[in-house]
């Protein structure tokens, strides 16, 4: 039997302490499995509770030079003392302030810079006099506090990492007399150390943002006197009525009971125009409430809100680590062991093989060793994932993970359900034909009175159709409803009639003109509704599910993003079907199908592309989204099902994230290359150089910052794809 806790990690910055904790915790019995999120410091162990207790995995998390406190308690730990807080940038400053000073020092002593440079080999005591030693000796100690203790632990584990490469190059420059230099590799290394741990602060702090989004605070009406009360949100129970003022975020989930708005729902769906609220819709925390008071019902407690879900996979999906992050990691763990196995190599070949100067190349395998390292490389893939993922939830498009983030970049062909996805999802006026000199305004405001007592679908449509347009709905007197085919009722007297095709048929009212006219809609996939009365046909009325306006724009984008075929899959007969695949710019469709028939059409497209997408409802459509590469649930908003089958959610029913969502995955895939290729790229000209003697210890570990602060920033830029930059996309 198992069990399986979470800790908060102190001390836990990159990959290399995950390394660390992973061959000491993971070394002890009974620990069965080890998850790490390196962003939120976290770690979660699975392990025997008859071999090992949590006692003992905190103690083991201890000897690894960190500190474990259980997840469930990090709220309630006192603020970090300030020295853990601030004692790496310090000890960063001192380490470059005592390099200035022995620097200037030195220079002043000396006269002239270009030969004081120029003397790293000649007479310790003319090149650096006392002073400047025991600055520069001060900078390497103040810039390795915090390196060396990592650097003897990894020693002792015998697994060489960054920390142990710095040392001995540090130790090695100052043995040969290169002070300044060796000064100058303890300061930027430590800059380098600064600058991965206030990326992955950054990267922390957007996640923290999203849990900003919600108030703290809630006002609701106590069902003991009815007084209002202001209270935390987490207190306010389920079924409460909550009030919400102009201007302010809505603090939990729940039912408008009063009031009318419009609510920008940005902060979870993304889209950029507020949607209009009254009573009977659902509200969410988070979003703000525009331009009038509101009192909900609240149908969720503070810990369960759509946010909540949304801060609390965006949380999880950083465990569930991208391919490229998971090749970086087994890259670096046979990489610096690699490195060292060179730079001893270049130390001693050419003085033992080619009587070489045994200073010259102890120097260029100390440079080897500082090029070595492997911040920039480690550092760049973590961040960008998170940074990606983060972006993506302001945007209102929820991936469950790294993994699923890179393979959108890789989908060859997409399936999309018809019904809520490229349609609207339900039945709306198509075209109002009006016959024997009636308008179109009287044919709605007749069909509108006779289909008043129905509960159909297409009467629903119509008398929609008819509030739009701000016709009142007159009393139909004498109603009869004609099974299976309309009904019939008076209108100010008038005897009228409402049905189907075969209605009118039936009626003998049915003219060439009327027949073909409902034919050709027929063909296009609408429903066909006849109006009459006791003389002629008045008019034909035509509903259908609508095509959404942005999907063929939307479909057109996504062929142009590389996906090479993109079918629709429906359920509905085939000339709904033909009509919506040709309005839509579909390749294919396959109509009348059963949801067996989509998993089989799934598997299809999976054997003829490999990497396939499917988009639907998150819900009906669940087994062919578990057959495919990624699936997608559409407009999953306040819908736990669709959040919670799908790989990804696009939390509104605006089909143009699709398209974004592709553009933003290839961005993220091309952000990681780029730090890859750049990172090891780098590495190499210095390699070369450092043979070729052409590179030195400051030049090194300058351009191994410098490649560190390089692609940080770089993948600190998918942050950045904010509201603008999207709807930009979407109008193009």
């Amino acid at each position: 039997m198992s069990a399986k806790i979470d800790y908060k990690i102190q001390g836990m910055d990159c990959s290399e302490e995950v390394a660390i904790l992973k061959k000491q915790v993971g070394s002890q019995p009974g620990v069965a499995n080890m998850d790490f999120d390196v962003i939120n410091a976290r770690m979660t162990v699975t392990y025997d509770p008859a071999r090992i207790s949590p006692d003992e995995l905190a103690a083991a998390v201890v000897a690894a030079g960190m500190k474990a406190i259980p997840w469930s308690e990090r709220a309630k730990q006192a603020p970090l003392p300030f020295w853990q807080q601030r004692g790496r940038l310090i000890m960063t400053c001192a380490s470059g302030i005592l390099l200035l000073l022995g620097f200037v020092v030195h220079w002043l002593l000396h006269g002239s810079i270009l030969d004081m440079l120029a003397t790293g080999n000649e007479s310790a005591e003319h090149a650096f006099p006392l002073s400047s030693i025991l600055l520069y000796v001060g900078a390497v100690i103040a810039g390795a506090w915090f390196v060396v203790p990592k650097a003897i632990s990894a020693a002792k584990r015998l697994r060489p990492d960054m920390n142990f490469l710095m040392t001995v190059a540090v130790v090695g420059a100052m043995i040969i007399g290169e002070w300044f230099e060796s000064a100058a590799v303890a300061f930027l290394f430590a800059v380098a150390l600064w600058l991965e741990q206030w990326s992955v602060g950054r990267a922390r702090r957007a996640i923290t943002a999203l849990m900003d989004l919600s108030p703290t605070m809630a006002r609701y009406i106590c069902p003991h006197d009815n007084d209002i009360m202001e209270q935390p949100a987490e207190m306010v129970p389920v079924g409460a009525t909550v009030l919400v003022r102009p201007g302010e975020k809505i603090p939990l989930d729940g039912v408008v009971t009063k009031g009318a708005t419009t609510v920008n729902q940005a902060p979870i769906t993304g889209e950029s125009i507020p949607v209009a609220k009254g009573p009977g819709d659902d509200v969410f925390a988070g979003t703000i409430n525009e331009d009038g008071a509101l009192e909900f019902k609240v149908t969720k407690a503070a810990n369960d809100t759509t946010l909540a879900r949304i801060i609390h996979l965006v949380q999880e999906a950083q465990s569930r680590r991208a391919p490229a992050e998971q090749w970086v990691e087994k890259f670096a763990r046979y990489y610096t062991p690699a490195m060292m196995a060179l730079a001893v190599a270049i130390v001693l070949v050419p003085p033992l093989f080619f009587s070489a100067a045994w200073m010259e190349w102890l120097y260029r395998g100390l440079v080897i060793l500082v090029i070595a390292c492997p911040c920039a490389l480690v550092i760049s893939t973590p961040v960008s994932i998170v940074s990606g993922l983060t972006a993506a939830a302001r945007n209102g498009v929820l991936i469950k993970g790294g993994m699923y983030l890179e393979a959108v970049s890789q989908l060859r062909a997409l399936a999309l359900d018809k019904t809520g996805t490229l349609t609207y999802g339900h039945p709306e006026v198509q075209q109002i034909t009006p016959f024997n000199s009636h308008t179109p305004e009287e044919l709605l405001e007749r069909a509108a009175a006779l289909e008043a007592p129905s509960e159909h679908p297409l009467a629903r449509a119509i008398l929609q159709k008819a509030q739009d347009q701000g016709i009142t709905v007159q009393r139909a007197e004498d109603f009869q409803a004609i099974k299976g085919k309309g009904a019939e009722a008076k209108i100010n007297g008038t005897p009228f009639w409402i049905g189907s095709h075969r209605l009118m048929d039936e009626k003998g009212q049915e003219t060439p003109e009327a027949h073909d006219k409902a034919e050709q809609l027929a063909d296009a996939g609408h429903s066909v509704v006849a109006i009459g009365n006791d003389q002629h046909v008045c008019g034909l009325i035509s509903v259908a599910d609508g095509v959404r306006d942005n999907a063929p724009k939307a479909v057109q984008a996504i062929k142009h993003l590389g996906i090479r075929k993109v079918m629709m899959l429906t359920g509905d007969n085939e000339g709904t079907a033909r009509a919506v695949a040709a309005v839509t710019g579909v390749d294919e469709f396959r109509a009348e199908l059963l949801p067996e028939d989509k998993v089989e059409a799934l598997e299809t497209l999976v054997g003829e592309f490999g990497q396939v997408g499917m988009i639907g409802d998150g819900v009906n459509d669940a087994p062919a989204m578990a057959v495919a590469t990624v699936g997608i649930a559409m407009g999953a908003i306040g819908t736990d099902a669709a959040i919670e089958t799908a790989d990804i959610a696009l939390m509104s029913d605006d089909l143009s994230r699709l398209p974004w969502l592709i553009r933003h995955s290839h961005r993220t895939l091309g952000i990681i290359k780029q730090n890859i290729t750049f990172a090891l790229g780098l590495k190499l000209v210095f390699i070369v150089l450092a043979l070729l003697g052409a590179a030195s210890l400051w030049m090194a570990i300058a351009a191994d910052m410098g490649a560190s602060l390089l692609v940080i920033f770089n993948s600190l830029r998918l942050l950045g794809l904010g509201k603008p930059r999207l709807q930009a996309e979407i109008r193009s």
